[in-house]
């Protein structure tokens, strides 16, 4: 009699490495989503838009001893970031709340189960666009301003002291800036909600508590988020503002208690 042995079974496999979560998979989702929206396109284009833009007419208006002469450099020639920061709040509340709104955020969760790896992907893909973005454009309007300045006593150059830290400070300020719209998308998880806090209590309540005749009221308020970045985005000093060192740890505290705060909710808060 034969004694029949049974075959083993196969030993079971382990999922296939491309079904694995990875950190770059996540960056790699989240900037196909990011790139691949119209609003996306539109708001970057609008920022671009409104710094050129502008940077071209102040430059092209501008007149040696009139009512701009006392006015920094960089400050005229990227007058235009006021509006463009308007731009890149929204794109970076629609990084967050406009999922919410749209019920993408359950697909995104669900594939990324940790939570935590989503928001810090759309931080990092929203700080390497923007950046690289309005860099180059804060490079390009300059260089386009003084054009029309250099025959005036704004002319400056990009050897000059100071300007080239003066453009990546303002750059730097308009991504930061973002990203704390960022985080208060993620936290509020409701566009009208999130461009309602920002506009209030980042624009305008400083405004209020600036009427306060409190000496440590004014120190204060000039490491708040719109004059620490006003800080940043000048070639020399300007009276009443903090030092840029100062100036950008202030911001980068505010938009990393924004992000933090959004990761809070994203872990005990369900979606």
């Amino acid at each position: 009699m034969t004694t029949t042995h049974p075959t083993p079974a196969p030993a079971r496999l382990s999922a296939p490495s491309r079904y694995r979560i990875t950190a770059p998979r996540i960056l790699r989702s989240e900037w196909h989503k990011l790139h691949s929206l119209r609003s996306t396109w539109i708001t970057v284009t609008s920022a671009v838009v409104m710094v050129l833009g502008v940077g071209l007419i102040m430059g092209g208006t501008y007149t040696s001893g009139g009512g701009d002469s006392d006015v920094d450099t960089i400050v005229l020639s990227l007058y235009g970031s006021m509006l463009g920061q308007l731009c890149l709040v929204v794109l970076g509340i629609l990084m967050t709340a406009g999922e919410y709104a749209t019920g993408m955020i359950r697909s995104s969760l669900t594939a990324v189960p940790t939570r935590l790896p989503v928001l810090w992907a759309k931080a990092a893909v929203f700080t390497a666009t923007v950046f690289t973005v309005m860099f180059a454009t804060a490079l390009i309007t300059f260089a386009a301003a003084q054009a029309f300045l250099h025959d005036t006593d704004q002319a400056a150059s990009f050897t000059d002291p100071g300007i080239l830290r003066a453009l990546a400070g303002n750059t730097a300020a308009l991504t930061l800036m973002g990203l704390l719209a960022l985080g208060l998308g993620a936290l509020l998880r409701s566009v009208p909600g999130a461009i309602g806090a920002f506009i209030g209590g980042v624009m305008i309540l400083p405004e209020i508590l600036g009427m306060l005749p409190y000496d440590a009221v004014e120190r204060a308020i000039m490491y708040f988020p719109t004059q620490a970045a006003g800080a940043l985005g000048s070639a020399t000093p300007i009276p009443g503002t903090a030092s840029p060192g100062p100036a950008l740890l202030a911001l980068f505290l505010w938009a990393g208690t924004a992000l933090a705060a959004a990761a809070l909710g994203l872990k005990r808060r369900d979606v």
